[in-house]
């Protein structure tokens, strides 16, 4: 389906711009929401840490 070169087709693609922003930002939003999980997962003791090997 080709988007002819008229004003209805500026129209069609703002409005499948403005839906696609949408879903970016949901995509970024879920990938900072899964970094605090991330976190927990690769949890670090201090103590170990400072005593060495």
């Amino acid at each position: 389906m080709t988007v002819p070169d008229t004003m209805e087709g500026a129209y069609i693609l703002s409005v499948i711009d403005f839906f696609l922003s949408f879903v970016i930002i949901w995509g970024i939003s879920l990938v900072l929401y899964i970094f605090p999980y991330l976190n927990k997962l690769g949890y670090l003791d201090d103590s170990k840490l400072r005593g060495g090997h």
